[in-house]
This record gives structure tokens, sequence and C-alpha cells, in this order.
């Protein structure tokens, strides 16, 4: 299988920067396609924040363009995501999402970390 492992999230004042991590690891051989981060803040549901693909195109929520910027490392399998201008209306648990093709198995997968808090203080 796959294990997405996060990391950089924390305790930022409004107007601060975070950069999120996710690097992708399995014992066997794998391609990951899509990779991206998701947000999930109290009492909502888990929204898009960003995405990339392999070929580096990407896609943003409307509430964050022009603030974060997705980027990936292929050769580490690590997407990364830079969060610049932080507003309060950020804090959520932030969770990274691959998808993944594995070969031992000839088929693609869809998998998630176990998700990293960004809190936002006013």
């Amino acid at each position: 299988q796959v294990q997405l492992v996060e990391s950089g999230g924390g305790l930022v004042q409004a107007g601060g920067s975070l950069r999120l991590s996710c690097a992708a690891s399995s014992r066997g051989i794998i391609s990951i396609n899509a990779m991206g981060w998701y947000r999930q803040a109290p009492g909502k549901q888990r929204e898009l924040v960003a995405a990339t693909t392999r070929d580096a195109s990407t896609n943003y929520a409307d509430s964050v363009k022009g603030r974060f910027t997705i980027s990936r490392d292929n050769a580490k399998n690590t997407v990364y995501l830079q969060m610049n201008s932080l507003k309060p209306e950020d804090t959520a648990v932030y969770y990274c999402n691959a998808l993944v093709y594995i070969s031992a198995y000839r088929s693609t997968g869809d998998f998630w970390g176990q998700g990293t808090q960004v809190t936002v203080s006013s």
C-alpha cells in the first residue's frame, strides 16, 4: 500500500506563512498521478484547497488563489503547499491526497494522509 506523511502544520498569526509537506512512500513500485491538499474546518465539509498533476498543472480553490502555492517533487514523491497571507478562516485540518498507480496490483488507488492542524490566530 501507500503511506502519506504530512508535516508543517502549526499555529501562526494572521498574515503569516506556513509550508506543508506530504511525502508518499511504498514498499512497491508506484507512480503518482495527481496530488493535492484538502482541508476541513469544524462543522464544515472537506474541501479542495489545491491540486497538481504529474505534468505540473495546478488547480486552486478561489479562496486561496494568489496566497497559496502548490508544488511537487516527482523524484521525492512529495507535494508542498506554501501558504502566505494566512487568514483566521484558513484554520482547519489539512489533508494530503494522492492518486497512485501501484505496479504490483496494476491498479490506481486514492490515498489520504492523517491530517495536520493549521491554526491562524487573529
